[in-house]
């Protein structure tokens, strides 16, 4: 396989054996959390004149970073169509009118006519309830191009506007990884994998965000039902601290209510996030060369 990618903005990812690592801490204020669609290019620009040729799955740090995985998609237009798997305790499908934030980049991936569907798995935030329905973006829902599957969220607001075949609600993340796995298992289509930690339940790894209900194995589950079709991966949810010198990010944060990172604890976080991170490249090496 080839070899992992770490774009490293914030130090919170640990090595791997034969890693392609970019040195990416100057951008990270630029960047962290959302920025300008202009900045936002510039910084991919940037980005992209040091990538290797080839690489495997890549780790983005923390899921601040999550809008990464547009351009990372993008990047793989030439094999399309193919679907786009999210595992996420978040839709990242929020009104940001500012440009691309790690709350809002999926929008802009069901816009790419090479993206078939975009599925995001594992949400338990009340980012998808009656409250926050107006920040989420609704046209792609509309389309069929976004689906949400969700872990005991109140949805009932999407059957009133039309939307209910784009919601899929469990009771429990069992549940939901039966209904995937077997919806999976006749599918040809290619698939790029995108796997925020956030996801999973603390009990499992702490990260920068609100966290849900899936535990490792419910990851597996879903990775193990790609077998064969995974044409790119990354992945976010890493740990880190991190204070922003720009006024505005240090107040969307707060109203985001990000959990404070006790820095007592970072470095057995880290390390316990790192374990994971092994455990799931190689799954996921397993589940490509299985192509």
């Amino acid at each position: 396989m080839p070899a992992p990618l770490v774009l490293d903005f914030d130090r919170s990812v640990g090595p791997f054996d034969g890693e392609a690592r970019l040195d990416l801490g100057g951008w990270q204020e630029a960047i962290r959390f959302g920025c300008t669609l202009r900045r936002f290019r510039e910084a991919v620009r940037a980005i992209e004149s040091r990538l290797p040729d080839d690489y495997g799955t890549a780790f983005l740090g923390s899921g601040d970073y999550h809008h990464l995985s547009w351009p990372l998609i993008e990047r793989k237009r030439a094999l399309g169509p193919f679907e786009v798997v999210v595992f996420d305790n978040h839709p990242d499908n929020m009104r940001f009118p500012w440009g691309i934030h790690c709350g809002s980049w999926v929008r802009r991936v069901a816009l790419l006519p090479y993206v078939v569907r975009v599925r995001v798995l594992g949400i338990s935030s009340g980012d998808v309830g009656a409250a926050h329905a107006w920040e989420n973006y609704l046209t792609p829902l509309r389309q069929g191009k976004l689906e949400y599957w969700t872990v005991g969220v109140d949805t009932g607001w999407s059957r009133r506007l039309g939307l209910a075949s784009a919601f899929r609600d469990f009771d429990t993340p069992g549940a939901l990884l039966d209904r995937f796995v077997d919806e999976q298992r006749d599918s040809t289509t290619p698939v790029y994998l995108t796997i925020d930690k956030d996801a999973l339940s603390p009990e499992v790894a702490r990260t920068n965000w609100d966290q849900g209900r899936l535990l490792e194995r419910d990851l597996v589950f879903g990775i193990d039902a790609l077998a064969g079709r995974i044409i790119g991966s990354d992945i976010t949810g890493d740990v880190s601290e991190y204070r922003y010198s720009t006024w505005w990010k240090r107040k969307l944060s707060a109203l985001d209510e990000q959990p404070a990172i006790d820095p007592a604890q970072l470095a057995e976080w880290q390390a316990q996030q790192h374990a994971l991170n092994l455990r799931l490249l190689a799954r996921i090496d397993a589940a490509t060369r299985s192509a």
